[in-house]
């Protein structure tokens, strides 16, 4: 391999050569940049369920894909099939992918009017705590296919796997708020190693629930500020007060530049490095010093083969809780220094919400598509900037500026953490 197609440790340079992208926003990369350049929110009022006796009534659900059973595990998959749809289109590539799938997905559970349905023909028991048997029961006597592929974990990646050809065993992960990166990540290490020329990396996660919103709640991690639904994510500001749950799904075609090139395909932007460290802090709040977000900035940073002076933006994880935005900044100031406040930071969430699982792959697409335009994407809702958070965040308005390598944070549940760097095609 020629060392033009090597990166500073001499392992195979990545390209993305097809993306696709879901959100509230709308469906394609074009429809959802135009609104998300535009400062459109995607947040809106829930009709999915009723909401009534809920302290948060809004989301930016995707409810404008048809279905055939309304489950998380239908409509992530229906997402993730039409982004890989797209993604592939623009790469260029028709028949059997020929490569390795990593699918980041939501955890699975049953939606709670499908555990009711199942209760309503359980049989009766005379002994309390046994549901589980009369559950199992109940399945044994009369099958319901579409229960069962509505709790199957691996059922989205196997249906893509099938519908797309790819290679091998297909890989589904769920690193809370980080697996969207890091669904990037195993797909960027295949190629590096030698074990394939290319990889399909998809995340999606069309989960939200009323159970959904009631855990989230009992974290006191959402927002409760209803009216208006768009005005809600506010990141960075005075007067946040949670995360707006959403849905979406992004899919990125990776291969090594020498194959892209080879084929003569288009160069979407490199992925350069990638950063990976766990929190042992909680099982939810991220350690309160930063620290483990700083590692994953400096490995990622690293791993690119980047200081600090090379990045030009930052597409931040952003998610407008109080705490976890103040760890950000925190972990941003303890690597970047005094050149922050002049580093573009902006936030997609103040626009499209948390797609949780899918976050830090639909991040991925709007980061590479910021080089790509020449355009940073703002923060919207920034009325009340907090005092003690200096950031430029692109405020409000859309910014014409050309940059050539970007970080994009996603710092999640469980300790997870990952970041990315992302260049533009190398001369």
């Amino acid at each position: 391999m020629s060392k033009a197609y090597k990166d500073h440790l001499g392992r195979p340079i990545v390209a993305v050569t097809g993306m696709g992208v879901i959100t509230s926003l709308g469906q394609g990369l074009d429809d959802n940049w135009a609104a998300l350049t535009g400062g459109v929110s995607g947040i809106h009022k829930i009709t999915r369920f009723p909401t009534d006796a809920l302290s948060t009534r809004i989301s930016g659900t995707v409810d404008f894909i048809e279905i055939p059973a309304e489950n998380a595990v239908e409509r992530s998959y229906a997402m993730a099939r039409e982004t890989t749809l797209e993604a592939l289109a623009q790469a260029g590539l028709s028949g059997d992918f020929n490569g390795p799938l990593f699918l980041a997905a939501p955890p699975i559970e049953p939606e709670w009017n499908a555990r009711f349905e199942l209760a309503d023909r359980s049989p009766p028991s005379s002994q309390p705590g046994d549901a589980y048997n009369r559950f199992l029961a109940a399945m044994r006597q009369k099958a319901d296919p579409t229960f069962h592929e509505a709790v199957l974990f691996g059922s989205i990646s196997e249906r893509l796997a099938d519908r797309f050809g790819t290679r091998g065993l297909p890989v589904t992960l769920s690193t809370a708020c980080a697996s969207g990166a890091t669904a990037i990540q195993l797909g960027v290490e295949a190629i590096r190693q030698g074990r394939t020329d290319r990889a399909l990396t998809v995340a999606t996660d069309g989960s939200v629930s009323a159970e959904a919103l009631i855990r989230f709640s009992l974290l006191s991690a959402l927002s409760t500020q209803n009216e208006p639904p768009e005005k809600a994510s506010k990141p960075f500001t005075k007067d946040r007060d949670g995360f707006v749950i959403a849905e979406g799904a992004a899919t990125l075609v990776l291969e090594s530049l020498e194959a892209a090139v080879a084929r003569g395909a288009r160069i979407y932007g490199i992925l350069k490095g990638c950063g990976e460290k766990a929190d042992l802090f909680h099982r939810t709040r991220s350690s309160p010093d930063g620290g483990p977000a700083i590692a994953t900035i400096r490995a990622a940073l690293a791993d690119a083969g980047i200081d600090e002076a090379g990045i030009g933006y930052i597409n931040a994880h952003g998610t407008s809780t109080p705490e976890n935005d103040k760890m950000e900044y925190l972990s941003m100031s303890a690597v970047f220094g005094e050149r922050l406040p002049s580093i573009p930071v902006s936030s997609n969430k103040s626009m499209i919400g948390h797609t949780l699982t899918a976050a830090g792959a639909v991040e991925a697409v709007f980061s590479l598509q910021t080089m790509l335009s020449g355009t940073l994407p703002p923060t919207i809702n920034y009325q009340n900037p907090d005092p003690a958070i200096v950031l430029d965040v692109v405020p409000n308005v859309k910014r014409s500026q050309q940059v050539t390598a970007v970080l994009s944070n996603s710092f999640g549940f469980g300790g997870q953490n990952a970041s990315l760097v992302m260049t533009a095609e190398p001369a």
